[in-house]
This record gives structure tokens, C-alpha cells and sequence, in this order.
């Protein structure tokens, strides 16, 4: 391990139209990746709007749990842009134009023909004893200062900008200070099982690493673990592949792809690896399972088709499901989406079939049949077929979701000739 301390970081992403529900916050998710690559933890994030007293007030306490602060946004030309302004206020420093950039900002502006407006001096209000931070992209420059033991990070809000300006002038001079320290993140990505069911499996390796951060993050129908190791580049690499190991030790087959690979991607390598192809018959999910396969670039090579059979008709003309199966069985049942499956695969032609049947609310369910029942069936080309049912709590987007992932496992597991109980 290294004695080099940790640095910690806040990110501070300024803009109001980011606390409404049209933009996001993108710039803090590639800053705090790539700030982990060298070993510096992001320990806050926040969004704040366009106010220079907010903005100073989340200076002071973000400057009170992390000794590096990266602001993004706020330095453009209109009224609204006061970052720099608020940035100087906490500094205790004032803002000075320079006139030598003016010039190279009308400069920039002529050569492509454009008048600059007057609004964009202020582009050029820079911070008294801050570094100026060159912006090949764009007009608005960067700034590098210090309060204190607290280092500031000024940049646009511009993604391109933004990190133009950290990859030349910021990363470059923090990898310098970090004495060779970095940072190593696994991800373990396990479908078909809960969150508190990882949890318990794994419950013995926890121990074994509790040195290092890991992390368990569920979302509908998958679960994620986070590895995390910080240290010299050997020691980093060495430990975290050690803890993978431990971890995949004990989930085994249950772990279906790893950092950059989504279960999509997963079947669908298992599926070209194999030479095999898709079909799909789905009613509740209304295709959703469909749209997951097809996300993946060249899903074409393996996946044939998908029958939305929504009402009972459908499954009748178009899978062939029996009509005394959906009288006596009903829609929702292991008869029901086994014919699915089936009639899917024989009407494509495909080596493999998934089918889903089920309630996914918030109205059609009965006490034998709940809000939340889901059957799932399986066919293949060699007369193997199977069924399974599982219930799923949430609203009718979280059922629909968690079902669509999680018949996506199953075909997963058929394809490796896996079995368990968990599914």
C-alpha cells in the first residue's frame, strides 16, 4: 500500500436548469471516474443554480470535508453566468479584466467572420491570483486557485471543454502530486437475485476484504459489486484481481459479465459464441425484453424476432397457444407461456425461445393470481422446454422492467446449461 494520503474531492455542478426535470448532470459522473483512476475520492457532489450566495455557501462546506473542489458551469457571457463571481467572493480576491484577452476573444470571433458581442468581455474577468486555465474549445477560460489547504478547480460547463481543459492542464499536474497512486474498480453484475440475497451469499468475503470499499447497488432485476482498491499500481491491480476472484469464488455462475458488459450483451455473446439464435414472445413486457436485446449493436447476427401477444387472440393466432389452455389455465399460467415459448421459436425458427406471461398491475390481479405473478418459459430447438414463475414487488414500470431482465437471465442460464434455485 502507499503512505501517500488520500485526497478527497467535491464536485460542484452550477447551473438552475439542472435542478429541473430537463437536464442532467453529466460532467461529475466522467470527473469522478477519472479522478479515481489516480487514486482521488469524490466524498460529495451537488447541484446547485445560478446564485453567487448558494454557490459561496457550498464552497464553504464542500471546502470542509474535501481539500480539492471542481466546479463546472456558470462562466459564460450572460447575467446568469456567476460562477467566477462567486468563486472570487469566497476567495476574498477580486475579479480584474484583462484586456489582452478581450482582445484575443475579438480576435477568435473575426476570423470566423462573426462580430463579438460586448456581453462576452466578461468572459474575461479572471481571478486575481488564480491560474488561468486555457480552453482550446471554447472562450471561457479555467482558474486554478487555493484558500487555505483547499484547492478550487474552475471549468466550463461545456462537456467538450470541460474535460479538454482537465485532460491538458488538470489531470496531468494531480498525477504528479499522487506519488504514482491509483485506483482499481471491479464490477460483478448478478441478475436473478435479490440484494439481500447477494448480501448473504458473500457475507464470509466481506470479512475477508473489509480494508477496501465494496459496494452493493441493486436496481430492477440486477444487483452490482463494486470493488475498490486504492494504492501503488501493482498493489492495486494485485488486490482487487484477488478480490474478484474471492467474490466470483462464491457467486460463481451467478455473475453474468463484469464492468463494461450488461446482460444483453452477455446473452448475446453467448449466443454468437454458440452460433445460435433468439425469438421471443412476450404480453406483460409489452417488448421491453426485446428492446433490451436489440440495444446491442449487431443483435442482428442472433436475434430473429419477438411476438408482442398482448391479448388472448394474439397468443391463439399468432403462437398458437391452444384456447382450451387460456379457458382452463388462463393467460398467467405454466401452460400458457410454455405454448408461448414454443409457438415463438417454431414460428421463427429459432434454436432458443423465451416467452412472458403475467400481471403487471396496478389492476388484474386475483388472490390466486396477484399483481406482480410472472411466468416465463423457455424452448429450444432440441424439444427441451421449461417454466418458471416469480413475483415481483413494485409498480407496474418496476414489474415490467424486473420481468424483462429477468427473462433475459433465464435464457442466459439456459445457454450455459446452469440451474438454480435462486431463479
Amino acid at each position: 500500500m502507499s503512505d501517500v494520503p488520500e485526497t478527497r474531492a467535491a464536485i460542484l455542478a452550477v447551473g438552475s436548469e439542472m435542478l429541473g426535470p430537463l437536464r442532467q448532470d453529466t460532467n461529475s459522473l466522467w470527473l469522478t471516474a477519472r479522478l479515481e483512476e489516480i487514486g482521488i475520492r469524490v466524498v460529495r457532489k451537488s447541484i446547485i443554480g445560478d446564485d453567487p450566495a448558494v454557490i459561496v455557501r457550498e464552497l464553504e462546506t464542500a471546502s470542509s470535508e474535501a481539500s480539492l473542489l471542481i466546479s463546472t458551469g456558470g462562466l459564460g457571457p450572460t447575467a446568469d453566468d456567476v460562477t467566477a463571481a462567486a468563486v472570487a467572493r469566497w476567495l476574498g480576491a477580486p475579479l480584474i479584466r484583462n484586456a489582452e484577452f478581450v482582445a484575443r476573444m475579438r480576435a477568435r470571433f473575426e476570423a470566423r467572420g462573426v462580430r463579438m458581442a460586448a456581453v462576452n468581455e466578461k468572459q474575461a474577468d479572471f481571478i486575481e491570483g488564480a491560474r488561468v486555465l486555457e480552453n482550446p474549445r471554447g472562450t471561457a477560460p479555467g482558474f486554478w486557485a487555493k484558500k487555505g489547504e483547499c484547492e478550487i478547480v474552475v471549468l466550463p460547463g461545456v462537456p467538450s471543454e470541460m474535460r479538454e481543459i482537465m485532460e491538458q492542464s488538470v489531470l496531468p499536474e494531480l498525477v504528479r502530486r499522487s506519488g504514482g497512486v491509483v485506483s482499481r474498480r471491479r464490477i460483478l453484475r448478478i441478475a436473478g437475485m435479490g440484494e439481500s440475497a447477494v448480501e448473504e451469499l458473500v457475507e464470509p468475503v466481506y470479512a475477508r476484504w473489509k480494508q477496501h470499499p465494496v459496494t452493493i447497488l441493486a436496481s430492477p432485476g440486477e444487483v452490482q459489486l463494486h470493488l475498490y482498491v486504492r494504492g501503488e499500481p501493482d498493489f492495486a491491480e494485485t488486490t482487487v484481481r484477488a478480490m474478484e476472484e474471492d467474490f466470483r469464488s462464491v457467486l460463481k455462475e451467478r455473475i453474468f459479465g463484469g464492468d463494461g458488459e450488461d446482460l444483453p450483451s452477455a446473452v448475446g455473446r453467448l449466443l454468437r459464441d454458440a452460433g445460435k439464435t433468439l425469438a421471443l414472445a412476450e404480453s406483460c413486457t409489452g417488448g421491453m425484453a426485446a428492446s433490451l436485446i436489440t440495444d446491442v449493436p449487431g443483435s442482428s447476427d442472433y436475434f430473429l424476432g419477438g411476438v408482442v401477444s398482448y391479448g388472448n387472440g394474439a397468443k391463439e393466432s399468432l403462437l398458437g397457444v391452444a384456447p382450451e389452455t387460456l379457458s382452463s389455465r388462463g393467460a398467467v399460467s405454466e401452460e400458457s407461456v410454455l405454448e408461448m415459448a414454443r409457438g415463438a421459436r417454431e414460428r421463427f425458427d429459432s434454436d432458443v425461445a423465451g416467452a412472458i406471461t403475467g400481471i403487471a398491475g396496478p389492476g388484474g390481479g386475483t388472490p390466486e393470481k396477484p399483481v406482480g405473478l410472472v411466468w416465463f418459459g423457455i424452448a429450444d430447438r432440441d424439444g427441451a422446454a421449461t417454466a418458471k414463475r416469480r413475483y415481483f414487488v413494485g409498480d407496474r414500470t418496476h414489474v415490467r422492467r424486473s420481468a424483462s431482465v429477468h427473462a433475459l437471465e433465464l435464457i442466459r442460464r439456459h445457454l450455459v446449461g446452469w440451474k438454480s434455485p435462486d431463479a
